[in-house]
């Protein structure tokens, strides 16, 4: 079966074992590994967007394999808080997800979750691939004009609204002066095109449809949110604990793709079709949609997290008093071991 195929049928088996949540919380980390050949399997949550493409490439060029760990990516059908519920109860080994408030309440009542790494962030400059659309047929061309209107947001605890609020700041407006209304990524288009939001969060590829189909059209360049972190990779800790070696060989195979993107991946035409695959997207549409961007370092700004964390407290939707904590949840150490087996050149495990 291919790995294409074993990601979907994870993600149909991903429902039952939700269900079982409360009856087996078992992380499957075994007895502790030496070496990430012996570690068991990493199984690793991802949704079928470009920003998971490292990931794609890695499992389909065998820079996993190269490295001596056995992974399986799962494709997720639902938000960042499925990744948190999953990868802390040990369903899952790992997976991406938005900084949000569901990551910072997790970390402050000791899930067992850590971070370790950085998976995207928007540009600093150009396209945007995650922008604020205001329907065509409303009218509203400058984003002041947004007071007391109903704008689209993915709920009210992720990077959807964190990002509205972004925008919003810019023209000297807050969340609080316009109707916010939940609206899943989905269901952008229909909204704005029979009048139930004004305007709308977005994300590719759902924004360069929506333009291109005439129902909606960018209000702001990309400054309002320039560099904001997106994502990070969580791991179990129970797992990491166990087999560090495992983690350091999966965040350096990810980082060999990373480092293949950035330096001109994107236009290989071997490449392309692994992600198209991945994101059931034509490849057509892959090489025109605007895309977020992933540091070969692993880097995260942690000012900028620190700033999330701040939005969602003032919002009250952080269930404590003080600091997450976050940091301390983040594992430099394996990042750090990551990046020089990338440098090394060989993701071989000693030995292999």
């Amino acid at each position: 079966m291919s790995s294409r195929r074993r990601a979907l049928a994870g993600a149909s088996l991903l429902l039952a074992s939700t269900l079982l949540v409360s009856a087996c919380t078992s992380t499957g980390a075994g007895e502790a590994t030496d070496t990430a050949e012996d570690a068991p399997p990493i199984t690793f949550l991802y949704s079928p967007y470009a920003d998971y493409a490292p990931f794609f490439l890695a499992e389909e060029k065998g820079y996993f394999e190269d490295a001596g760990v056995d992974v399986e990516l799962v494709a997720k059908g639902g938000s960042s808080g499925e990744t948190y519920q999953q990868v802390s109860t040990g369903n899952i080994t790992a997976g991406g997800a938005t900084w949000g408030a569901g990551l910072f309440n997790a970390t402050k009542s000791g899930a067992s979750i850590s971070v370790i790494a950085s998976v995207s962030r928007i540009p600093e400059s150009g396209p945007n691939p995650s922008p604020l659309l205001a329907s065509d047929a409303s009218g509203i061309t400058d984003a002041a004009d947004l007071k007391g209107k109903k704008i689209g947001i993915p709920g009210d605890g992720g990077f959807g609204i964190y990002s509205v609020a972004l925008a919003l700041e810019s023209v000297g407006l807050s969340v609080e002066d316009v109707e916010l209304v939940n609206l899943s990524p989905g269901d952008i288009p229909a909204a704005l095109a029979n009048g139930s939001v004004e305007a709308s969060w977005s994300i590719e590829p759902i924004s360069s449809a929506v333009i291109a189909q005439g129902i909606g059209h960018e209000l702001l360049d990309i400054d309002y949110q320039a560099g904001v972190e997106l994502g990070a990779m969580v791991f179990n800790t129970e797992y990491v604990d166990k087999h560090p070696a495992a983690v350091t060989a999966f965040t350096a195979a990810y980082l060999k793709a990373v480092k293949e993107l950035e330096d001109g991946g994107w236009q290989d035409p071997a490449t392309q079709e692994i992600i198209a695959e991945y994101t059931d997207l034509p490849v057509e549409t892959l090489t025109s949609i605007a895309l977020t961007t992933q540091d070969p370092s692993g880097a995260i700004d942690w000012m900028d997290v620190a700033r999330q964390e701040q939005f969602f407290r003032d919002r009250d939707a952080l269930e404590f008093d003080g600091d997450s904590g976050i940091q301390d949840i983040y594992r430099d150490d394996i990042l750090s071991d990551a990046i020089a087996l990338v440098e090394s050149g060989d993701l071989a495990p000693a030995g292999k």
